[in-house]
């Protein structure tokens, strides 16, 4: 691996901009690259990218497949933080590539990307996303109501009630929580964080009748009670849930025995 840094230069004309007004920094990328077909385990690969102060890492990244190496491979999609899907470690935690500004970096060193922790790596910043989306289907995240609605009119709900659950319908499933979790590193059968949100976001909902449904679930050894409260999740997660007092909420929920 290389050690090359930023150019010394680049970084002393920080306050210089182009005709647009935008400033230009050199700017080195180490990225964790995996090919199944030809690695035996993953390697560390340096580039070193010309990029703007109003650039995302999303932008970096897509210059360095599209102009320097073609085979780097990661996933994204909207590029505007709402699909979740470029959830990867950049500089040691969990973050969307669209939603972090290189600006927001220190520059004056090496920026490090590599995939999430706790899944199975597939390719470069891919990573397998079943076992996540296994444990959130677990959950039931779903709404389940024995009554039906007036013909023609909705469940009507209060202002108050829907509050309660207000922050974990944020939740865009892009596993940047679970993935942050000491727990779930070590343990492959713990829901995290992120099936709990799913659930919590149902449980407290006035609408739905099977929160105790999903109480037994989460009331199990691999459930809420693998918590540790390390706040590891909720510093993660790139829509500002509170995902550990959700965790917490739902840990005295089942001690009630009710929503």
């Amino acid at each position: 691996m290389s050690t090359a840094l930023v150019d010394p230069d680049a970084v002393a004309n920080l306050e210089e901009a182009d005709d647009t007004g935008i400033q230009a920094f050199l700017v080195t990328f180490i990225v964790r690259r995996f090919n199944p077909e030809v690695d035996e385990e993953p390697r560390w690969v340096d580039y070193d990218v010309e990029v703007y102060s109003t650039d995302r890492v999303l932008d970096a990244l897509h210059k360095i497949k599209w102009e320097v190496d073609g085979s780097l491979s990661f996933r994204r999609s909207c590029a505007h933080g709402i699909c979740g899907s470029d959830a990867m470690r950049i500089n040691g935690r969990n973050r969307l590539a669209c939603k972090t500004l290189i600006k927001d970096l220190d520059i004056s060193k090496p920026i490090y990307v590599e995939a999430i922790k706790g899944l199975p790596l597939e390719k470069d910043l891919i990573v397998d996303m079943e076992p996540f989306f296994a444990s959130y289907r677990e959950v039931q995240p779903f709404l389940i109501s024995n009554s039906v609605p007036e013909k023609g009119k909705e469940r009507v709900q209060s202002i108050v009630d829907r509050e309660r659950f207000d922050d974990t319908t944020k939740c865009i499933l892009c596993a940047a929580c679970t993935s942050s979790c000491p727990v779930f590193w070590t343990d492959g059968q713990y829901f995290g964080p992120a099936a709990i949100v799913n659930a919590h976001r149902f449980i407290f909902d006035s609408r739905d009748d099977a929160g105790d449904v999903r109480l037994d679930i989460l009331n199990d050894k691999e459930g809420v009670w693998r918590c540790r409260t390390t706040f590891n999740c909720t510093e993660a997660c790139p829509r500002g849930i509170q995902v550990t007092q959700a965790i917490a909420e739902v840990k005295q929920a089942v001690l009630r025995g009710k929503p």
